[in-house]
């Protein structure tokens, strides 16, 4: 009961550490989703080539963090035309270079992570564009892309009643409308991760109830530095994918892993491996067949790794991974006190609440948040109809 105890008590703790850095980064998200049309980002990721790779990779960026989302869009982009490379770095960038991913590693174990995964970010979107022949040849990729358009889509899908019209953006920051959009997409973000958000608090909470001597025999705490290096590169994804926890959810759980004494690149191999957790690999095979499924993971595994390493080499050399002391397990959860973090949550609880209001205040959200729900193509490659 005592272990129980104190696994809540962190995992709250935790939750209050970086809720107002959830608020914040899930407002900023559902803006730039609400206000940019999806019409426009489709036709700007058609087709193959740097461009698109590149318009992709911008995009994912400015969309939602949910790993299940970034998957049914890079899915829905690849029917309609655009090329695996592009697919991919859209899914890549969606869960790796947001913003709220990275200010919630910012406040729970500093600005370097967040360095770190914003480079690892792109370095494996451009290890995945030059590796993805080695993968993916010609031939599989367009046996994916017919076995793609006869599966049903289903996820993450917007209606951005404000984004369609001609506004200014002055225009949307004083439109009722336009907030009440920010509202739908903020909302649909929430019912989209609150599970893998609470799982990973949950996690992490429970997870830092180990002894040091559990974590010292999963990092190799006594083997030489290189060793460590490579194994906690290796060993991060792994966790992360018998995790089952995606998207931000993954970032208190990284958090301990530090605290516990993984390497830096372990963290960022961790961090990286969100797009390949048990769940998500099911969907690949449903959405694109075994063949295609199979080696997008490969080809994922491997640029995780490798980009892991490679950032890890780099922050090395300029001295850049944190060094001294690891953060304790008291450090990395925090404390209640009377200082700017109340007074940020509070805000983030008001903000909360009011977009939460104006969306019930206005009917239900224009939103399909079905992720987790996947569908057979019917006999003869006719789409299955959604339950």
């Amino acid at each position: 009961m005592t272990v129980i105890w104190h696994g809540l008590e962190d995992t709250f703790l935790m939750a209050w550490e970086v809720w107002w850095a959830l608020v914040l980064g899930f407002l900023v998200s559902a803006i730039v989703q609400a206000w940019v049309p999806r019409e426009r980002i489709e036709q700007r990721l058609s087709g193959r080539g740097a461009r698109p790779l590149l318009t992709a990779t911008g995009l994912g960026a400015a969309s939602s963090s949910c790993s299940y989302a970034a998957v049914a869009i890079g899915k829905s982009l690849f029917q309609k035309g655009a090329s695996a490379a592009s697919a991919l770095a859209f899914q890549f960038a969606s869960t790796n270079l947001v913003w709220e991913l990275g200010l919630v590693l910012w406040v729970l174990i500093g600005w370097q992570f967040t360095l770190a995964e914003y480079l690892g970010g792109i370095l494996m979107i451009v290890l995945m564009a030059l590796t993805l022949r080695a993968f993916v040849p010609t031939s599989v990729e367009r046996d994916a892309r017919n076995h793609a358009r006869g599966a049903t889509a289903a996820g993450h899908e917007h209606d951005h009643g404000a984004a369609s019209e001609p506004l200014s953006w002055r225009r949307r920051l004083t439109s009722a409308e336009a907030w009440a959009d920010v509202a739908a997409n903020f909302r649909g973000d929430w019912r989209m991760l609150y599970k893998e958000i609470a799982i990973g608090f949950l996690l992490a909470g429970f997870v830092a109830q180990l002894g040091n001597g559990a974590f010292n025999s999963l990092f190799l705490g006594g083997a030489p530095h290189l060793v460590r290096t490579v194994w906690g590169a290796f060993i991060g994804p792994v966790i992360a994918v018998l995790s089952f926890v995606c998207s931000v959810g993954n970032v208190p759980l990284a958090a301990v892993l530090w605290s516990g004494g993984i390497s830096f690149a372990g963290v960022l191999a961790f961090l990286f491996a969100d797009l390949i957790v048990l769940p998500i690999i099911a969907i690949y095979r449903k959405y694109y067949g075994t063949r295609y499924a199979l080696r997008i993971v490969a080809l994922m595994f491997v640029t995780m790794v490798a980009a892991a390493l490679a950032i890890d080499a780099i922050f090395a050399a300029a001295g850049l991974i944190p060094s001294g002391p690891r953060p304790s397990r008291t450090d990395v959860f925090g404390g209640l006190a009377v200082n700017y973090k109340l007074f940020l949550n509070v805000a983030g609880l008001a903000i909360f609440a009011a977009l939460f209001a104006l969306t019930i205040r206005r009917g239900a959200p224009a939103h399909s948040c079905e992720h987790h729900q996947q569908h057979e193509p019917a006999a003869g490659g006719a789409p299955a109809t959604a339950r």
